[in-house]
Formats: structure tokens, sequence, C-alpha cells
């Protein structure tokens, strides 16, 4: 039993979680929401100290160190500023999760976060009358080695506004858990290894909820119904905590396509080999339709040579290109790698048009298409190296989806942001896009005022690149812009 029904004398009715709150971990997953957002666990996943079942058959049983917060007094329609004030108790919590299972729900997490003995809570409740709201430490060991350390002061909501967001909805009341998000360094551990959580008032550390300790053990498989387990690479990706976690989270909003509209791909080009990405073009491909902007989330498929033996079993039926261009999402570029074979198509109209119903943004391919006039007649952006009549079968096997490629020399993983015009297509990783396309924005600000200046009859030297009084008369020029 957790320390939580033993105290209260009755389970917590409600186990509310926070997708992202840590700066730290919004800079991981390069995308920094506005407002806090939620999901569901249930009461019968608190449990206190002691094992954790990984089913037999699955890989990644994720772990997330969390400030759990225990509201004391109902709330109802508080302001931020009273939030607190509802706050009874503040303990450790590990936010486990099997990553598994994480596509059959999508963002409810239902089972994959919901299973018996998912959400550890204590082992000591602090009393939340005692402790700075702004000074809440958290801490995660794995196998005995730090692997995530933050407090309340790096989080990007107070506890008070997610206490005051939910009660305009709902009823907190006494008992109910809220998660209140983890910090980065959150992972995966494997069966045999051993997680430790602590929360701690950061001016007296010794005022502290004691570690929460949890061993991951082997167990049953999970019965045969329902979804079954399923991973991917960027599912692993995800669960691990690399940078490539980023991709399946980051949102490419409607304001954010707007804003990369209005600059050029050349000037993206120059911020990202600032920071030192020099191999992110897409090259040797240009659009069918000149004066195209082609702007989503990669999607990709991967060709290998022709070979008949392995043609005959993966080239025919609903291979690899047709579930592609059959799955490509509202808003996402399918990039093919055609390991820029130049005498073989690898996009037909008819597929052209499939993708086009289905809302994709656009195509790139480093082979070549067929049926050039028809698919350059839909009007949707595609990127190709040149045009062919042979069908794939001349030189290629369409051979998987979804993994990472290599495009007309530019490692492309699924969720980088493509952005393409008539100088071509780059690859921005999730991570980097907001801190590039700022960078491009200012960058192109100065190029307007370089511009007008130039016309105006003056010296590029010290103009361009702007130094100097130059620098100064910008400074000024900028602000009567706003």
């Amino acid at each position: 039993m957790d320390v939580l029904t033993q105290r209260l004398g009755f389970r917590p009715g409600k186990v509310i979680a926070v997708h992202l709150s840590y700066r730290s971990r919004a800079e991981q997953r390069g995308r920094t929401p506005a407002h806090p957002s939620y999901f569901l666990k249930t009461s019968s996943s608190l449990v206190g100290s002691g094992e954790v079942t990984r089913p037999e058959g699955t890989e990644l049983l994720g772990f997330e160190g969390e400030i759990a917060i225990v509201i004391g007094t109902d709330a109802r329609n508080v302001s931020p500023e009273d939030g607190w004030s509802h706050v009874g108790w503040v303990s450790a919590a590990n936010d486990l999760g099997l990553h598994d299972l994480r596509y059959a729900d999508k963002g409810s997490n239902v089972r994959s976060k919901g299973g018996d003995g998912y959400t550890p809570l204590g082992p000591e409740l602090l009393d939340a009358s005692d402790l700075d709201p702004n000074a809440i430490g958290v801490r995660t060991w794995l196998d005995g080695e730090l692997v995530q350390e933050d407090s309340s002061s790096g989080m990007l909501f107070s506890f008070g506004e997610m206490i005051a967001d939910l009660s305009r909805l709902m009823t907190l009341e006494r008992g109910d858990v809220i998660l209140t998000g983890t910090p980065a360094g959150a992972s995966v551990a494997q069966p045999g290894q051993r997680i430790e959580v602590e929360v701690f008032d950061q001016r007296d550390p010794a005022r502290s909820s004691g570690r929460l300790a949890t061993t991951v053990i082997e167990g049953p498989a999970l019965a045969d119904v329902g979804n079954p387990p399923k991973v991917d690479d960027k599912q692993r990706a995800d669960a691990w905590g690399t940078e490539a976690e980023s991709t399946e989270t980051f949102e490419l909003t409607p304001e954010i396509r707007e804003r990369l509209r209005n600059v050029a791909v050349a000037t993206l080009s120059a911020q990202l080999r600032k920071r030192g990405f020099n191999e992110v073009s897409i090259d040797g491909v240009h659009p069918l339709i000149p004066g195209s902007k082609l702007i989503g989330r990669a999607r990709t498929l991967r060709y290998l040579p022709y070979r008949k033996d392995e043609f005959a079993a993966r080239g025919g039926g609903y291979n690899a290109q047709k579930r592609a261009i059959d799955s490509v999402g509202e808003g996402e570029v399918l990039v093919m790698d055609a390991r820029r074979v130049a005498d073989a198509g690898t996009l037909g109209d008819i597929l052209a048009l499939r993708a086009k119903t289905r809302g994709a943004a656009g195509i790139i391919t480093d082979g070549c298409v067929r049926d050039y006039a028809l698919v350059a007649e839909l009007g949707m952006p595609v990127f190709a190296a040149s045009h062919h009549p042979a069908v794939l079968g001349r030189r290629h096997i369409p051979w998987e989806t979804d993994v990472d490629i290599a495009c007309g020399g530019a490692l492309v993983r699924v969720g980088d942001v493509i952005v393409a015009d008539d100088d071509g297509p780059i690859v921005i990783p999730p991570a980097l896009l907001m801190d590039v396309l700022e960078g491009a924005e200012q960058q192109e600000a100065e190029e307007e005022f370089i511009t007008q200046m130039v016309a105006e009859g003056n010296s590029v030297d010290g103009l361009y690149p702007l130094s100097g009084a130059w620098r100064e008369r910008y400074e000024a020029w900028a602000s009567q812009q706003k």
C-alpha cells in the first residue's frame, strides 16, 4: 500500500499527470508549450517502494522522477495565487510507463501508464505548509547513478497555475494526486535495475521524502488480446531520452509554418551553418513547379538496389512505396532515399495524387519522377533529381518506411522539419528549429535594412555585415518598424 492511502485511510480518487512542465525537458524535446496539458493515471497504479513488472516480450519501461503534490482541501475555481493553499502534502513519485503500448492510446496513455504499480509514491509525505513551492528539489538515481536533478524553480508552470487550470473544470478533492512533470534525464530501466526518486526542501535538504525505490523485474507476457506491444527506432529514441525524442512531440503549428514561409531557405541554411550544421541540404533535387515552397515534418521511404529474388518478395502488391504513400499525413513531407539513381522512376501521377488527397505537404526524392507533367499539374510541391519513364522495378526495391535515410547526401530522420524553395530543400532538426527560425527572421530584417541603404547609394563597407555606426542606425530603424 502506498503512503498516501495509509495516511488518508482511502485510495485517492484521481491521479493527474502533466505532460511537459520543465524547461530542461522542453529544451530536450524541442518545444515549449504555452499551457500545461494533462493525462489521467489509474488510482490502482499507486504503490509504495517495491517491485514493478516489465512483461515478457516488451522492451521499454520508462521512468520519470517527479514532484507529486497531494490536494489537502477541495479546490474548485481557485486562482493561481490561491492554488498552493489547497496542497496538503508533497512527495516523490515515479511516473512509470510501458512505451511498447504508447501507440495504442496515443496521448491518453491509458494502458501504457495505467498499469498496476506504475505510480510509486512516497515513502514520506512532506507538509506543504512548511515548503516554499518555488524551492522544491527532485532527484532520480538509476542503479545509484544520479540521472535527473532539477527543482520547481525550473518549471514552466507553477503548482498554483496547474491547480487553477484543472479546478476551473473539475473539483480537485482531498487526496487527489498531481504528478507535476519530469525534468530532463528520464529514460528506460531494465529488469534487475533499481530506480530511486527523492523530493526535498532546497532550503533544508534534510527535509526529504526519503528515497522512493523501485526495482524492475521480468514478469509474464501480456495476455494475447487487444493491441500487442510494438516499438520502432523512433519510439526507442523517445523512451531512452536521446535527442531524437523531440521529433514525436514537437508541433509544427500554422503560426510556425507561416513564419517559415516568410523566410528564404538560403537564410535558414546560413543560420544552420552558423551552428555547425553544414550537411543539411538535400542536394541535386529541383522543384517540378518553380516557385514552390514546401514545409512539413519528414516521413521516410527507403529504396534498395534491384535484385530479382528480393523484388519478387517485396516489390509487388502493397509494398513499402504504397504503404508510405497511403500513410503520409496532413502537413507531412514524404522523403525518398533513391540513392541518386537517375534512370528509374520513384513516383508517378497516381501515387502523387493519393499523397495530395491525404493532405501531404509534398514529396522529395533524390531519384526520378515518372509522368512528370501530370505530377506537376497536381500542384503539390514535388522536388526530384530528374524525370524518367521507367518504373521503379528497373533499379529499385521499395524496402522500408519511417527509418533513418540519406537523401541527396543529407541524413533525414522521421519528424525532421523540411523546408524547400527554388534553392532546394534543407533538413532542420526539430530541437533547433525555433532558434534557427528566430535567427533567420533577424537576419532577413537586417538584410532588408542593408538593401535599402545600398539602394540609396551607400557603400557596403561596414554595412554588410552590419558593424559600428551602421549597427546603431539599424537598431534605430528596427525600432521604428515595430
